[in-house]
């Protein structure tokens, strides 16, 4: 079920209502049961992969509570194989086959096993990342097992993030499962602003940038450096407006029954280089990474080169998390050798920029261009498409015959939402619910009218793919 669809509309004022009409107990079973339903909105039958892998992390915790010595790490390696098994499965068997078959051919061997023709559960790489924290806190005594396997079951699986994050901790969730939430006008206003500026970031900007996007991606070979370079540019803005605002609507509907979600995204973009835009781009992600892969690889405890080494594997290993494709693993890669060589240059170069606004926008400006010209490898359709795009931004030759599925009045309203987008962003972060009655009746108007100039296609969200 999409957060941008009427089917949405009308299963959240309904379980907003009875959430509050029911006392506690109801509550958590009404968010359990209309979770189910959301996630069987797409494909009933993958429900099944989350009814398996709560039942084993559920009891899992346990056994690796009550465990001493080696028979911890086994249990929670059982736990972990389960989780990882379906992502296995699912998600890269295919593309690991595929490799093998192209490694036995250059020797000029048939690979006998064939691709199956599996389709990926929607947010499984989401919600196994959440479920798998769940018993590695455990395991790392940071969290007792949860008793109650309906709050469990929850945890897993509460609606709002399911699909697509924030990925959570069960240090911050799951007791906040066992707490009664009364009513509060403040969290209705906080959660109503939270989603319609959600919805805005989708519709009216994301959706309607996706149309130039599409239009040069989907035959990079027809268009002009300028006309790829403009498209790459509003990609840069269409996935963050559409992974954002999915992250908005998300905090907004938990936050209007009382619950708080981790903040995934802080203004990303005015960043001054690749590891500050690490710490405001997909926070649930990147610190999950560094809790789970970066620290036990050693983090920072280690020698300069190891620590290089950790980096980039841990980016290279976040790129394939995105997706089984080579362009997924670049991506990543190109993140990773970017950070490298700023923390080299760093210790020993040790050339800094003076602190002023000139110094601070040429920074915010380089890190957008490395930002935006790896975002090719993860938008393009295969690895060649992505090497032709870049080639045709990066040679001015093909700078001639721009053309565009937008008028000029179309491509300047694209410019405006952008640039209202992120003024809003810097300045304003939070919309303040102490503001008047008035103020909201001005503020709705202005979605309304900005909904208008929207593109209501129902179109998904581009991390539900992950």
């Amino acid at each position: 079920m999409l957060f941008n669809s009427i089917q949405f509309i009308f299963f959240f004022i309904v379980v907003s209502i009875l959430y509050y009409s029911l006392r506690h107990r109801g509550r958590v079973w009404l968010l359990l049961l209309a979770s189910c339903y959301f996630y069987m909105a797409f494909k009933p039958v993958y429900i099944l992969i989350l009814l398996f892998t709560i039942i084993v992390d559920y009891y899992a915790a346990f056994l690796i509570d009550k465990a001493e010595g080696r028979k911890r790490k086994w249990w929670l390696g059982i736990s972990l194989v389960a989780n990882i098994g379906f992502l296995a499965i699912f998600k890269y068997f295919n593309f690991i086959n595929q490799n093998i078959s192209f490694a036995l051919n250059l020797m000029g061997i048939e690979n006998p096993i064939p691709n199956y023709g599996l389709e990926l559960p929607i947010g499984l790489s989401f919600h196994t990342f959440q479920a798998m924290s769940y018993t590695i806190e455990v395991y790392r005594k940071n969290q007792k097992p949860e008793k109650d396997f309906i709050i469990y079951s929850l945890y897993v699986m509460f609606y709002p993030q399911l699909v697509a994050g924030p990925i959570e901790r069960p240090q911050n969730l799951l007791g906040q499962f066992h707490t009664y939430f009364k009513y509060n006008f403040e969290n209705i206003k906080q959660g109503l602003i939270r989603i319609a500026w959600g919805l805005f970031k989708k519709v009216v900007v994301a959706d309607r940038l996706a149309i130039m996007v599409d239009y040069c991606y989907n035959s990079p070979l027809e268009h002009s450096g300028s006309t790829l370079l403009l498209a790459t540019v509003f990609y840069s803005f269409q996935i963050y407006c559409d992974f954002s605002g999915y992250s908005d609507m998300a905090i907004g509907c938990a936050r209007l029954m009382g619950f708080n979600l981790m903040e995934n995204f802080n203004v990303p973009y005015i960043s001054k280089s690749i590891s500050e835009f690490w710490s405001r781009w997909h926070i649930s992600l990147s610190t999950w990474f560094k809790d789970y892969l970066y620290i036990p690889l050693g983090g920072n405890r280690v020698g300069e080169y190891r620590l290089y080494l950790n980096y980039f594997i841990v980016f290279t290993i976040s790129g394939l998390w995105h997706g089984p494709s080579w362009n997924f693993i670049i991506w990543g890669a190109m993140h990773g050798i970017f950070l490298v060589m700023a923390m080299y240059w760093k210790k020993h170069i040790g050339f800094k920029l003076p602190k002023n606004s000139l110094s601070t926008i040429l920074q915010v400006a380089f890190t957008f261009s490395l930002v935006t010209l790896s975002w090719v490898f993860f938008r393009a359709q295969g690895l060649s498409n992505a090497l032709t795009i870049l080639s045709k931004i990066v040679n001015f030759d093909t700078y001639a015959g721009f053309s565009s599925p937008f008028s000029v009045t179309e491509l300047w309203f694209c410019a405006a939402v952008i640039l209202i987008l992120m003024l809003k962003e810097i300045y304003v972060p939070f919309i303040d619910t102490s503001k008047t009655s008035a103020f909201y009746v001005k503020f709705v108007g202005i979605m309304i009218i900005c909904y208008f100039f929207g593109v209501f296609t129902s179109n998904q969200f581009i991390y539900f793919q992950f």
